[in-house]
Order: C-alpha cells, then sequence, then structure tokens
C-alpha cells in the first residue's frame, strides 16, 4: 500500500512536500483553517492548532510533516502556536512511523561568526528563537523519535528576501558584513524527503547550503538578478537599542545533512540559486 502523508502548514514549504507526496501516489492530508489554498489531490483537514477541539480526528498516517508558521495578523501569540499548538497536536495524534518538524537556526544564538553545527550550544537571544527552542524540547520530551530540522532562511520563486526594499532602491538597516545562512525552498523539500527516508529517529539536523554569505554579496546578486540598482546599507541610530536579530551572527554548517541524509544540494551556494529565481 502507498504511505500517507499529514501536513501541519502546509505553506511555502508543505506545499513542495506534498507535490512530490503526490506525485509518489501516496494519500495526502493537510490540516488548514479553511482559508488557505491547497495543492490538487490534497485533502483538507479543516482545523487549528491552538483548538484542540478541531484536532479530535485526525488520521492514522506514515509520516508527519510538521511547518506549522507564525501568523501575526491571526491573533495567537507566537508561543500559544508553536509551544501549546503543539502540544495540542501531540495530545491528539495518533502516532505515526515518522514526525518531522521544521523548526529554525534561530536557536542558536552565537553573535561571532563562528562556525555552528548541531552540537553547538541553542542560547537564542532573541524571544522567537526561544519559542522555537521550547517547542523543540517540548516535541522530544513527548515523542522522542521525532526528526529536527533546523531551517536557515528559505528562498526560492515567488519568495525573495528584502525583493521590495531592492526594487525599490530603499536602504537596507543593518550590517552589511553579517553572515546570512540561506537554504533553497526546493532544496528543502529535498532534505524533509531525504529526512523520512533516512533519517534517524530523535536526531536534529540543520538545514542550509554550502556557503553562508555576507549580506552585502547576496543583496548585490539579489539586485543585479531583478535588474535593481545595488543596495545600499545604513547603520541602525546609535540612540536606539539593537534588535536581537541585528545581533546574529553565524554560519551554519551542513555536514550532517550531506553526510547522513546523503543530500546532493540542487543549489549549493546562493548565486546559483538566485539566478535560477531570475526569470521569476
Amino acid at each position: 500500500m502507498a504511505k500517507t502523508g499529514l501536513i501541519f502548514g502546509c505553506g511555502y514549504l508543505g506545499r513542495g512536500v506534498a507535490e512530490q507526496w503526490l506525485g509518489q501516489g501516496r494519500r495526502v492530508f493537510a490540516v488548514s483553517r479553511g482559508s488557505s489554498s491547497l495543492p490538487a489531490g490534497v485533502e483538507r483537514i479543516v482545523g487549528d492548532v491552538v483548538q484542540p477541539d478541531t484536532l479530535r480526528a485526525l488520521p492514522c498516517v506514515d509520516t508527519v510533516l510538521y511547518a506549522i508558521g507564525f501568523d501575526r495578523s491571526a491573533g495567537p501569540s507566537m508561543r500559544a502556536v508553536y509551544v501549546d499548538g503543539l502540544a495540542n497536536v501531540l495530545a491528539h495524534l495518533p502516532k505515526p512511523s515518522r514526525f518531522i518538524y521544521v523548526s529554525s537556526s534561530s536557536v542558536y544564538g552565537q553573535t561571532d561568526g563562528s562556525w555552528i553545527d548541531e552540537s553547538a550550544p541553542t542560547q537564542p537571544a532573541e524571544e522567537s528563537g526561544r519559542i522555537v527552542l521550547d517547542a523543540e524540547s517540548l516535541l522530544l520530551g513527548t515523542l522522542p523519535t521525532a526528526m529536527i530540522l533546523r531551517f536557515s532562511g528559505i528562498y526560492g520563486p515567488g519568495r525573495l528576501l528584502r525583493r521590495q526594499t531592492i526594487e525599490k532602491g530603499e536602504p537596507i538597516v543593518g550590517d552589511a558584513e553579517k553572515w546570512l545562512n540561506l537554504i533553497h525552498r526546493d532544496d528543502g523539500v529535498r532534505a524533509v524527503l531525504a529526512a523520512e527516508e533516512r533519517g534517524k529517529p530523535g536526531s536534529i539536523y540543520n538545514i542550509c547550503d554550502d556557503h553562508p554569505v555576507r549580506r552585502r554579496y547576496f543583496y548585490t546578486t539579489l539586485a543585479r538578478v531583478l535588474g535593481a540598482a545595488p543596495p545600499m546599507f545604513v547603520t541602525p541610530p546609535a540612540n536606539q537599542p539593537i534588535p536581537p536579530h541585528e545581533r546574529a551572527h553565524r554560519r551554519i554548517n551542513n555536514l550532517r545533512l550531506k553526510r547522513d541524509l546523503g543530500m546532493v544540494l540542487q543549489y549549493p551556494n546562493y548565486d546559483q540559486g538566485l539566478r535560477a529565481c531570475a526569470i521569476v
């Protein structure tokens, strides 16, 4: 029998996974509040992770992809969505063979530009990173076999970081020399599939490409791809506190992704990834 899959958060990344699963002949379900569109063939389950009464009829499936994002306009706080919502799901979900959780490299708090692998201390400076880390702890404490994928910034067709700012010629507020860690959406989808197939239960994997890039070079290349003027960078005002995300400065190592999951990246660096988006 064909495998079955259930997706929480069938957005930019989740849609790509759903389409791949459907192409494999799987039956695919997605939990949705009902307003978002889903790929043709995906069976919608109307539900909301912050409303446990809507989660009482979740199907038993082979693989769960949990890729819930935070919608500030929806009302509930980030902690309510990421931590309480995950607890609600785990309380009602029949145990799957595979549970893949999309997390974030924001759980790392390093600010010295150093290289970071999965064994590095997780001491996030941002409140959002602390919430994501609490969600990871809750998950592994409840379902120790779950796999955690710590994604760096996802970009790709239809999702280019600061595109409007670049096209309008507006300045970018921030340090041009700090590192960005990125992953093309298509490689992110392939990482999820590789984790399902070859991932070790209870493991954590960093999901990023081979080449962290300084902001200056990334946004300069993006401007060239978009046919826009080179970007301008301005320093945050000295009389204002530095936002936590602006303090982040680290390079994420993806060796475990490639070694343990056998990943060969289609877009191993930002230049190849952005050029593939040039016609979008």
